[in-house]
């Protein structure tokens, strides 16, 4: 997951959709509490206004596919 912080605004979408609440909001910015918690269902992704987040496969979500 990658969050651009010059495109967010903080507005918290992503925070209140995220269902397994991997999102923050700290100093004005939406940031990554517990990664390993992410789905990768891109709700976060989808949700946001700004462009700011993309939700990418990880290591081990590549080689499984």
């Amino acid at each position: 997951m990658r969050i651009d912080t010059v495109r967010c605004k903080g507005c918290g979408i992503c925070v209140e959709f995220c269902p397994t609440k991997v999102l923050i909001l700290a100093e004005g910015a939406a940031a990554v509490a517990d990664l390993d918690r992410c789905t990768a269902c891109n709700l976060c992704d989808l949700r946001c206004p700004d462009f700011a987040i993309t939700v990418v496969p990880s290591a081990s979500e590549k080689t499984a596919a």
